[in-house]
């Protein structure tokens, strides 16, 4: 039990009972957090540029951008998130393949890193927001020797056509690394953690540091990419309605079967119809 008779243990307490509220009811700790980060920098933009600005130099811009090594640390993430992609969509594909073997991993957890991917970090964040919410990128606004005023927000605009700065994509990206602790074993999971939430931490300071987003859209991608994949996730493992992964497996091997019908039935006309032109050119 936390000692609440000094302000240390008062802190304990509270950050301990959050903690058990937020796993409680995830959903709404994520609408809150997202509400209050938002208001947050809507009452205080300056803190946005206050910190884009620890990592501008006058005169030089953001010179984190020129560093080889950190070059190297931002392309890590698309890295492992593109292998991460592969190996999901290669678990899937071998099952249509293979129809009559039993899939190598429970079929929901390919269908949720796919799933989330497409529509996390691809639709919700890349194809709805950052390309309709103009806001600048922070080496773009005045304040870093750019030419476009700072827009805070939630606010659409039209300083950016596309790929703006709101939300941050590869934050985005970095904390669905994050996520996929949602659908391991249990006992993977703070192993999963302890690598993936340091690395999100990393690349997503990274962006801020190299002028590319603000603190705000790295803060807000986090949140509403969480959500997106705490939604995916209780679709397919919590909801009345919810599916299986023997329904799953039994439903991807009529369709691989189905595939190699077809397929067949495709080949064995190729055939007959390439012996017929063979035999009229005799």
């Amino acid at each position: 039990m936390a000692d609440t008779s000094n302000p240390t243990g008062k802190l304990r307490g509270t950050f301990s009972v959050l903690w058990k509220a937020a796993r409680a009811h995830p959903f709404l700790a994520l609408c809150i957090y997202i509400a209050v980060v938002s208001a947050f920098f809507l009452v205080f933009p300056k803190v946005d540029l206050w910190g884009s600005g620890l990592f501008y130099v006058d005169g030089a811009g953001f010179v984190a951008e020129q560093n080889a090594f950190l070059q190297k640390v931002r392309h890590l993430g698309p890295y492992l998130v593109k292998w991460v992609a592969i190996g999901a969509v290669g678990v899937l594909l071998l099952k249509l393949l293979l129809p009559s073997r039993p899939a190598i991993l429970p079929l929901r957890i390919p269908t949720f890193l796919v799933t989330t991917l497409i529509l996390g970090p691809g639709v919700l964040v890349n194809s709805i927001l950052k390309d309709n919410w103009g806001r600048p990128r922070p080496r773009s606004v005045e304040e870093f020797g750019g030419d476009l005023p700072h827009q805070l927000v939630w606010i659409p605009t039209d300083y950016c056509d596309s790929n703006c700065s709101f939300v941050s994509g590869e934050a985005s990206a970095a904390i669905w690394l994050v996520g996929i602790a949602l659908i391991v074993p249990v006992a993977w999971r703070l192993a999963v953690l302890a690598f993936t939430l340091p690395l999100c931490l990393i690349l997503s300071v990274n962006r801020v540091a190299f002028g590319g987003h603000f603190l705000s859209d790295t803060l807000l991608s986090w949140g509403v990419t969480l959500l997106l994949m705490l939604s995916v996730n209780w679709l397919l493992y919590k909801a009345p309605f919810h599916p299986t992964d023997k329904g799953m497996d039994t439903a991807m091997t009529r369709m691989g079967e189905k595939l190699h019908d077809w397929a067949g039935r495709l080949w064995r006309a190729g055939r007959r119809k390439f012996a017929s032109a063979r035999g009229s050119d005799g």
